[in-house]
């Protein structure tokens, strides 16, 4: 399953970043690194899953240092995402719109959704916490792409240059939602 994920990412984040930073898109943009984290956070789970597979033990301090990392980055793109924002509509100029970013935001949504119910129901049989984690970070991300498919179908319909920045405010939402939720994870384990 994280092996589908990974393969997913690659191609989310690679055609997200890059046409957001063509359409100048804060909300494209966000969604692409968002999905760098995500990749992120699915090779970690993968290496810890095969260590401990191979050693027949937890490694607690790989995943604490890999949640940890995990939310400060969050923090971080929700910073730039609020920070971004303020200065496209303080300077009155919005973003272009962005087929590529609507085809694969689009895209993502059957895909993430598919993988949260298999990733629960795998992490169910393998009493995996750090797989049930991985789930609701599917989930996250398929609200996620329900508001980038919003905010750029309202682009598109009502051309109006301030939507991506407003668009852009409401993912603030789930990155603050998703970082926080990497550091409550991480305080449970102390």
């Amino acid at each position: 399953m994280e092996l589908l994920t990974v393969g997913w990412m690659v191609i989310e984040a690679a055609v997200a970043v890059a046409s957001g930073i063509a359409a100048r898109s804060i909300t494209v943009i966000a969604f692409g690194l968002d999905s760098v984290i995500e990749l992120a956070s699915a090779g970690v789970l993968i290496w810890r899953l095969s260590s401990e597979l191979r050693l027949g033990e937890v490694s607690e301090a790989a995943e604490r240092i890999a949640r940890r990392a995990a939310g400060g980055l969050l923090f971080a793109l929700a910073a730039y995402v609020v920070a971004a924002a303020g200065w496209s509509l303080r300077r009155g100029a919005g973003a272009a719109f962005s087929w590529p970013g609507l085809v694969v935001a689009t895209l993502a949504i059957p895909i993430m959704l598919v993988l949260a119910q298999r990733k629960r129901a795998l992490a169910d049989r393998l009493s995996s916490r750090a797989l049930r984690a991985d789930a609701v970070e599917a989930i996250a991300c398929l609200w996620l792409c329900l508001v980038v498919v919003a905010g750029l179908v309202a682009q598109l319909l009502a051309g109006l240059w301030w939507i991506d920045a407003v668009t852009s405010l409401a993912i603030v939402f789930f990155l603050v939602k998703e970082g926080r939720e990497a550091w409550e994870a991480d305080e449970e384990d102390d």
